[in-house]
Protein backbone atom coordinates (compact mmCIF):
# COMPACT_ATOMS: atom_id res chain seq x y z
CA UNK A 1 0.00 0.00 0.00
CA UNK A 2 1.32 3.41 -0.95
CA UNK A 3 2.15 5.55 2.08
CA UNK A 4 1.74 9.28 2.58
CA UNK A 5 3.02 11.87 5.02
CA UNK A 6 0.51 13.49 7.36
CA UNK A 7 1.26 16.95 8.80
CA UNK A 8 -0.74 18.02 11.84
CA UNK A 9 -0.27 21.61 12.97
CA UNK A 10 -2.18 23.72 15.45
CA UNK A 11 -2.38 25.43 18.80
CA UNK A 12 -0.85 24.03 21.97
CA UNK A 13 -3.19 21.79 23.94
CA UNK A 14 -5.71 21.08 21.18
CA UNK A 15 -4.90 17.38 20.98
CA UNK A 16 -2.36 17.36 18.14
CA UNK A 17 0.09 14.89 19.65
CA UNK A 18 -2.50 12.51 21.07
CA UNK A 19 -4.37 12.47 17.77
CA UNK A 20 -1.20 12.05 15.74
CA UNK A 21 -0.10 9.12 17.94
CA UNK A 22 -3.45 7.37 17.56
CA UNK A 23 -3.56 7.91 13.80
CA UNK A 24 0.00 6.65 13.38
CA UNK A 25 -0.73 3.54 15.44
CA UNK A 26 -3.85 2.66 13.45
CA UNK A 27 -2.14 3.25 10.09
CA UNK A 28 1.09 1.55 11.23
CA UNK A 29 2.95 4.76 10.47
CA UNK A 30 5.83 6.35 12.37
CA UNK A 31 4.82 9.12 14.81
CA UNK A 32 7.17 12.06 15.33
CA UNK A 33 6.39 14.54 18.13
CA UNK A 34 8.27 17.66 17.04
CA UNK A 35 7.05 19.53 20.11
CA UNK A 36 8.92 17.00 22.24
CA UNK A 37 12.06 17.67 20.22
CA UNK A 38 11.89 21.41 20.94
CA UNK A 39 11.07 20.70 24.57
CA UNK A 40 14.13 18.46 24.80
CA UNK A 41 16.33 21.21 23.37
CA UNK A 42 14.78 23.67 25.84
CA UNK A 43 15.45 21.32 28.75
CA UNK A 44 19.09 20.96 27.73
CA UNK A 45 19.50 24.71 27.35
CA UNK A 46 18.03 25.25 30.82
CA UNK A 47 20.22 22.56 32.38
CA UNK A 48 23.36 23.97 30.77
CA UNK A 49 22.31 27.60 31.33
CA UNK A 50 22.77 28.43 27.65
CA UNK A 51 22.56 32.14 26.85
CA UNK A 52 19.83 32.34 24.20
CA UNK A 53 21.22 35.60 22.83
CA UNK A 54 24.65 34.07 22.16
CA UNK A 55 24.85 32.45 18.72
CA UNK A 56 28.06 30.69 19.74
CA UNK A 57 26.60 29.18 22.91
CA UNK A 58 23.45 28.06 21.10
CA UNK A 59 25.40 26.48 18.24
CA UNK A 60 27.81 24.73 20.60
CA UNK A 61 24.91 23.40 22.69
CA UNK A 62 23.08 22.08 19.62
CA UNK A 63 26.22 20.14 18.65
CA UNK A 64 25.97 18.31 21.99
CA UNK A 65 22.32 17.32 21.65
CA UNK A 66 21.09 13.94 20.46
CA UNK A 67 17.32 13.37 20.37
CA UNK A 68 15.61 10.06 19.78
CA UNK A 69 12.32 8.34 20.56
CA UNK A 70 11.59 4.95 22.10
CA UNK A 71 8.36 3.01 22.44
CA UNK A 72 7.50 1.97 26.00
CA UNK A 73 5.71 -1.37 25.70
CA UNK A 74 4.41 -1.16 29.27
CA UNK A 75 2.75 2.24 28.89
CA UNK A 76 2.21 1.83 25.14
CA UNK A 77 3.59 5.34 24.62
CA UNK A 78 6.44 6.97 22.76
CA UNK A 79 9.04 8.52 25.05
CA UNK A 80 11.65 11.17 24.35
CA UNK A 81 15.33 10.39 24.78
CA UNK A 82 17.80 13.26 25.23
CA UNK A 83 21.46 12.26 25.12
CA UNK A 84 20.52 8.67 26.06
CA UNK A 85 18.39 9.81 29.02
CA UNK A 86 14.61 9.38 29.14
CA UNK A 87 13.26 12.91 29.67
CA UNK A 88 9.61 12.34 28.70
CA UNK A 89 8.18 13.43 32.06
CA UNK A 90 10.62 16.28 32.65
CA UNK A 91 10.01 18.03 29.31
CA UNK A 92 6.26 18.23 30.04
CA UNK A 93 6.71 20.28 33.21
CA UNK A 94 5.63 23.93 33.38
CA UNK A 95 9.13 25.38 33.75
CA UNK A 96 9.99 23.89 30.34
CA UNK A 97 6.64 24.97 28.83
CA UNK A 98 7.36 28.55 29.89
CA UNK A 99 10.61 28.66 27.88
CA UNK A 100 9.98 26.41 24.89
CA UNK A 101 8.50 29.10 22.62
CA UNK A 102 11.52 31.36 23.12
CA UNK A 103 13.92 28.53 22.33
CA UNK A 104 11.84 27.39 19.34
CA UNK A 105 12.02 30.90 17.88
CA UNK A 106 15.82 30.73 17.51
CA UNK A 107 16.77 30.22 13.86
CA UNK A 108 19.67 27.84 14.56
CA UNK A 109 17.42 25.64 16.67
CA UNK A 110 14.73 25.45 13.99
CA UNK A 111 17.24 24.75 11.22
CA UNK A 112 18.75 21.89 13.22
CA UNK A 113 15.38 20.35 14.17
CA UNK A 114 13.78 20.77 10.72
CA UNK A 115 16.73 18.99 9.10
CA UNK A 116 16.25 16.02 11.44
CA UNK A 117 12.49 16.00 10.89
CA UNK A 118 12.76 16.07 7.11
CA UNK A 119 15.20 13.17 7.23
CA UNK A 120 12.72 11.19 9.34
CA UNK A 121 9.98 11.68 6.74
CA UNK A 122 11.88 11.12 3.51
CA UNK A 123 10.54 7.57 3.05
CA UNK A 124 6.90 8.56 3.76
CA UNK A 125 4.62 6.80 6.23
CA UNK A 126 5.05 9.48 8.90
CA UNK A 127 2.54 11.36 11.05
CA UNK A 128 4.22 14.48 12.40
CA UNK A 129 2.70 17.18 14.57
CA UNK A 130 3.95 20.63 15.47
CA UNK A 131 3.66 24.28 14.49
CA UNK A 132 5.32 24.43 11.06
CA UNK A 133 5.00 20.93 9.64
CA UNK A 134 2.71 21.78 6.72
CA UNK A 135 4.44 25.08 6.00
CA UNK A 136 8.13 24.28 6.45
CA UNK A 137 8.95 20.65 7.30
CA UNK A 138 6.62 18.85 4.87
CA UNK A 139 5.25 21.51 2.48
CA UNK A 140 4.47 18.68 0.04
CA UNK A 141 2.69 16.44 2.58
CA UNK A 142 -0.26 14.65 1.02
CA UNK A 143 -2.46 15.53 4.02
CA UNK A 144 -2.24 18.70 6.10
CA UNK A 145 -4.46 19.24 9.13
CA UNK A 146 -4.71 22.34 11.32
CA UNK A 147 -6.20 21.69 14.76
CA UNK A 148 -7.74 24.33 17.02
CA UNK A 149 -9.74 24.53 20.26
CA UNK A 150 -10.83 27.30 22.61
CA UNK A 151 -8.31 28.53 25.17
CA UNK A 152 -10.50 27.39 28.08
CA UNK A 153 -10.85 23.85 26.73
CA UNK A 154 -7.13 23.61 26.02
CA UNK A 155 -6.28 24.88 29.52
CA UNK A 156 -8.54 22.33 31.22
CA UNK A 157 -7.02 19.52 29.19
CA UNK A 158 -3.49 20.62 30.06
CA UNK A 159 -4.40 20.96 33.74
CA UNK A 160 -5.74 17.38 33.78
CA UNK A 161 -2.63 16.16 31.99
CA UNK A 162 -0.34 17.82 34.54
CA UNK A 163 -2.45 16.63 37.49
CA UNK A 164 -2.16 13.05 36.24
CA UNK A 165 1.60 13.45 36.56
CA UNK A 166 1.35 14.91 40.07
CA UNK A 167 1.90 18.55 39.09
CA UNK A 168 -0.77 20.92 40.41
CA UNK A 169 -1.04 24.14 38.40
CA UNK A 170 -3.84 26.71 38.53
CA UNK A 171 -6.10 27.14 35.50
CA UNK A 172 -5.25 30.86 35.33
CA UNK A 173 -1.54 30.09 35.14
CA UNK A 174 -2.07 27.58 32.34
CA UNK A 175 -4.31 29.99 30.39
CA UNK A 176 -1.65 32.69 30.70
CA UNK A 177 1.01 30.24 29.47
CA UNK A 178 -1.11 29.10 26.51
CA UNK A 179 -1.98 32.65 25.44
CA UNK A 180 1.66 33.67 25.70
CA UNK A 181 2.78 30.67 23.64
CA UNK A 182 0.07 31.29 21.03
CA UNK A 183 1.27 34.86 20.61
CA UNK A 184 4.97 33.95 20.48
CA UNK A 185 4.42 31.04 18.11
CA UNK A 186 2.25 32.99 15.66
CA UNK A 187 4.33 36.18 15.60
CA UNK A 188 7.89 34.82 15.66
CA UNK A 189 10.10 35.55 12.68
CA UNK A 190 11.28 31.96 12.14
CA UNK A 191 8.62 29.49 10.95
CA UNK A 192 5.60 31.05 12.65
CA UNK A 193 2.52 29.02 13.48
CA UNK A 194 0.05 29.44 10.63
CA UNK A 195 -2.64 27.57 8.77
CA UNK A 196 -1.48 26.94 5.21
CA UNK A 197 -3.98 27.32 2.40
CA UNK A 198 -4.34 23.59 1.72
CA UNK A 199 -4.70 22.52 5.36
CA UNK A 200 -8.03 21.20 6.63
CA UNK A 201 -9.10 22.77 9.92
CA UNK A 202 -10.52 20.65 12.74
CA UNK A 203 -11.89 22.40 15.84
CA UNK A 204 -11.64 19.91 18.72
CA UNK A 205 -13.40 22.06 21.35
CA UNK A 206 -16.55 19.94 21.31
CA UNK A 207 -15.20 16.71 19.88
CA UNK A 208 -14.57 13.49 21.71
CA UNK A 209 -11.04 12.19 21.25
CA UNK A 210 -12.18 9.20 19.19
CA UNK A 211 -14.13 11.51 16.90
CA UNK A 212 -11.18 13.77 16.14
CA UNK A 213 -8.99 10.75 15.44
CA UNK A 214 -11.64 9.36 13.07
CA UNK A 215 -11.85 12.67 11.20
CA UNK A 216 -8.13 12.54 10.46
CA UNK A 217 -8.31 8.85 9.53
CA UNK A 218 -11.14 9.55 7.07
CA UNK A 219 -9.12 12.32 5.47
CA UNK A 220 -6.03 10.09 5.35
CA UNK A 221 -7.97 7.26 3.74
CA UNK A 222 -9.12 9.64 1.01
CA UNK A 223 -5.56 10.89 0.39
CA UNK A 224 -4.13 7.35 0.37
CA UNK A 225 -6.72 6.34 -2.21
CA UNK A 226 -5.76 9.37 -4.33
CA UNK A 227 -2.08 8.45 -3.99
CA UNK A 228 -2.79 4.92 -5.27
CA UNK A 229 -4.58 6.29 -8.32
CA UNK A 230 -1.73 8.66 -9.07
Amino acid sequence: MKKINIAIDGLSGCGKSSTAKAVAKILHYKFIDTGAMYRAVTLYFLQEQVNLTSDKEVTNALDEISIDFTFNKESQKNETILNKQNVENEIRKMYVSEKVSAVSAIKAVRVAMVAQQQEMGKDKGVVMDGRDIGSVVFPDAELKVFMTASTEVRAKRRQEELAAKGEQVSLDEIIENLESRDHQDSTRKESPLLKVADAIEIDTSNLRFDDQVQKVLDLADHRITEAKIL
